[in-house]
């Protein structure tokens, strides 16, 4: 491969919660056990090194020496259309459909905001992002779960059955999709979001999705853009994207919306200036524009590659070695959701017993259940191969089969 990832980037002094913090704050896992180094596998972020272009551009940026207000270069506006146009086949993007967001998260709220008031009932799936939880709760508005179900196959699929039921019963006008869904890993496909997004039409429901998982892809699975599927679903779509995810960008904050709906759109940036607070960053843009050059489609399209590997060594571990756990091997995003019901009614642990031993052992996994998996662990495969092998060899002699 062109670029490096299989070098271990040692993150510990660096500023990097996923090792820094283990043991310091309360969101953190604890620290292991001596003779363990930590395997970071709990925050979404990664450990490979960033594509050249990116610190490549900020550096020749920061050599200027003046970092006063600025304006939004058309650079910036020109690499999203280029990149949404190559990667997922979208047309008609031009730069008035894209606004700046410090989050995805603040960008949902701000959508959220202009179409609810607060008290309202918000169609979301579960499993849950932790993220949708906390900022819904935060902001007053009350979360309507629809689970998702497992068909024969082991696939995560809606229960549109349930949508329905829910959406006719409980008046509710907003529902957030996430495309890729995290933590299942689903990658909609183009039937799904079509049938979805109709029942959201016949029940006037206006729609976030949040797709800054969709450039995380493994193997031959397509992300669809909510956006794509029909004229009204393009209408009634906010969308929220970030090159954070893609490229490890989130320490320097900066993602972005794409609305087509004028009214909502020139709301949502007005919710969105009311604090004062959602300016873009000078090095974030220059960030975003490194990040969209041709050479980080390549480092993307090699990314996947090493991603997909992962995960396919990961869930066959799983499957041929440790009874009593289920995975559904996700076809997005970085992230395994791991089922633990089985192996814990089987030895008599909780699924708090087992996150112990995985962290005890230097297995940096986070809790399931604040995604609302019951018995579930989380787990971050997008490390070095051999980080990734050495954590389930840990996993085989101190978690599961000592």
């Amino acid at each position: 491969m062109k670029y490096d990832f299989t070098s271990i980037l040692e993150r510990r002094g660096m500023d990097a919660i996923a090792v820094d913090d283990l043991g310091r704050t309360a969101f953190a896992p604890p620290a292991p056990k001596d003779g363990f180094d930590p395997i970071p596998m709990w925050v979404a972020d990664m450990n490979f090194p960033a594509c050249p272009t990116i610190p490549e551009t900020i550096i020749e940026r920061v050599k200027h020496p003046a970092y006063g207000y600025f304006s939004t270069r058309p650079e910036y506006y020109d690499a999203i259309i280029r990149w949404h146009e190559t990667r997922n086949g979208v047309t008609g993007l031009k730069p008035e459909h894209i606004g700046y967001e410090n989050g995805v998260l603040g960008g949902v709220v701000s959508a959220l905001n202009v179409v609810c008031s607060r008290g309202d009932k918000v169609l979301v799936h579960s499993p849950t992002y932790i993220g949708f939880t906390g900022s819904l709760n935060n902001n007053g508005y009350h979360i309507v779960h629809s689970p998702l179900v497992k068909d024969a196959n082991n696939v995560w699929r809606m229960d549109f059955d349930d949508m329905e039921q829910k959406l006719a019963s409980e008046q509710i006008h907003a529902a957030i999709l996430c495309s890729p869904h995290n933590p299942c890993g689903r990658v909609w496909e183009r039937w799904e979001l079509e049938k979805a997004m109709e029942l959201f039409r016949k029940y006037d429901v206006f729609v976030v999705s949040d797709e800054i998982w969709s450039d995380i892809i493994l193997g031959d699975h397509k992300h669809i853009p909510t956006q794509s599927v029909s004229a009204d679903a393009r209408m009634r779509t906010a969308a929220m994207y970030a090159p954070s995810k893609t490229f490890n960008l989130a320490g320097l904050i900066g993602s972005y919306h794409i609305v087509y709906n004028n009214w909502w759109r020139d709301r949502i940036r007005k919710e969105s200036s009311l604090g004062h607070y959602n300016n873009m960053n000078v090095l974030s843009m220059y960030a975003l524009i490194g990040a969209y050059k041709p050479e980080g489609y390549e480092w993307l399209d090699e990314l996947r590659q090493v991603l997909t590997a992962n995960v396919d060594y990961a869930v066959n571990y799983i499957r041929t070695h440790f009874d009593g756990l289920e995975v559904s091997r996700p076809e997005g995003t970085y992230m395994l959701f791991i089922d633990c019901s089985g192996w814990c009614n089987t030895h008599g642990k909780t699924i708090a017993d087992v996150e112990q031993a995985c962290w005890d052992a230097g297995v940096v996994i986070q809790d399931g259940r604040m995604f609302h998996g019951p018995c579930h662990l989380r787990m971050n495969l997008a490390l070095p191969l051999s980080r990734v092998k050495e954590a389930f060899a840990r996993l085989d002699k101190y978690v599961f089969n000592t």
